[in-house]
């Protein structure tokens, strides 16, 4: 079985929409600027991805996360040609802080606060009418996570429309227990690239419409990008350092469901996060993968697919940033374009085989692509689409 996705919606520091994202990929423009969202002169970092929406500079608001999420939702309906209704329809949303920053703001502020805010299913039930809401905190692949639960339900026949979303805001405990961690102070979220020194978050939300495939083309019906298989597993390896084995199983999953090979993938889109432990490990990992893989894409003979990451533009979106990279991998494939992977000068050892995408958007004709989502506690998910013509 494989599933549709009939709309998508997005919303990031770099863009509004989809297509305003994808655009200012390709044209190498980065959302980075200085923190907004509170003190910095508690922090080492004093740089991030935020969306700059807030109605006072330097006064932070609580419910954006929330508020994204219903823009994201809202474009993906509207593209998809439905109804802004989702009273049957379960609206599936993978995050990592969910709306912590609110939290935040009440305790230390005492900015009003409801405990329904807190949940999404608060705001998408008065929206939408959403009735069957569901919270994925699987760390960094929380929304592909996601997604492999909408094919499952679509599978089940439980459902033939699934929203799938992720969102999340920054919040400063996170951005400050990230600032402890990391040994290095990033002054941007470099990756793959020797002189990364670590994870800079992002903001955002991003939403899909996901269906069941029909069993012969529908006249009118317009399909982004065509799911054939999300592949997701726990290794538990360890609480932050990634395990090549873990995410080597999982890749190897995603292509078994998927009846690929890897030499049939032609683009993979990184978790790239920019700290290296994580780089090296995912770029060693797909040096092997794609070393020798049989196949008719350009892994079977031309030195393997073409690779790019976009959180060198949107920062670390967090729970979304599968999602996002998915719905980045369905508008290259039908153009034909992929962004680079921006501040790509020195690549690490690790990746000196893999064709990534440097300084200008790369053209070529592509069919299939990889999306790569690595979390903490080695939460790992990947997910293959193709392209439908």
């Amino acid at each position: 079985m494989t599933w549709d996705i009939t709309g998508m919606g997005a919303v990031a520091s770099i863009g509004g929409t989809p297509q305003e994202i994808f655009a200012a990929l390709c044209a190498g423009r980065s959302g980075l600027a200085g923190l907004r969202a509170f003190d910095t002169a508690k922090y080492r970092a004093r740089q991030a991805y935020e969306i700059d929406d807030r109605a006072r500079p330097g006064a932070d608001e609580p419910g954006r996360a929330t508020r994204w999420l219903r823009q994201a939702v809202a474009q993906a309906l509207t593209d998809a040609g439905l109804p802004h209704d989702l009273a049957d329809v379960p609206v599936l949303v993978g995050t990592t802080l969910q709306e912590q920053r609110s939290a935040e703001l009440w305790w230390r502020e005492g900015t009003p606060l409801a405990p329904s805010d807190l949940h999404f299913g608060t705001a998408l039930r008065a929206e939408f009418g959403a009735t069957r809401t569901y919270t994925f905190a699987n760390a960094c692949a929380a929304s592909l996570y996601a997604l492999a639960m909408a094919t499952d339900l679509i599978e089940a026949g439980a459902a033939d429309t699934v929203v799938v979303a992720g969102t999340d805001a920054i919040g400063e405990s996170a951005f400050g227990t990230l600032d402890r961690v990391q040994n290095d102070i990033p002054d941007a979220l470099r990756p793959f690239d020797r002189s990364h020194k670590g994870m800079l978050m992002g903001e955002g939300a991003v939403a899909v419409v996901v269906q069941r495939a029909p069993a012969a083309p529908e006249p009118g019906r317009r399909v982004h990008a065509r799911v054939r298989a999300v592949g997701v597993n726990c290794d538990a390896h360890h609480p932050t350092a990634p395990d090549p084995e873990g995410i080597t199983r999982v890749v190897r999953d995603a292509h078994r469901r998927a009846g690929v090979a890897a030499g049939d993938i032609d683009l993979v889109m990184l978790h790239g996060s920019g700290t290296p432990k994580n780089d090296t490990t995912e770029a060693g990992v797909l040096a092997q993968v794609f070393a020798a893989g049989p196949g008719d894409g350009p892994g079977s003979g031309d030195g393997g697919p073409l690779m790019t990451a976009v959180k060198s533009m949107t920062g670390h979106t967090l729970g979304g940033s599968g999602l996002l990279s998915l719905v980045v991998a369905a508008l290259a494939l039908r153009q034909g374009t992929v962004p680079p992977v921006l501040g790509l000068t020195d690549p690490v050892g690790e990746a000196a085989g893999l064709r990534l995408v440097r300084d200008t958007a790369a053209t070529a004709d592509l069919g299939l692509a990889q999306i790569d989502a690595f979390g903490f506690g080695g939460i790992n998910a990947a997910a293959i689409v193709e392209a439908v013509r």
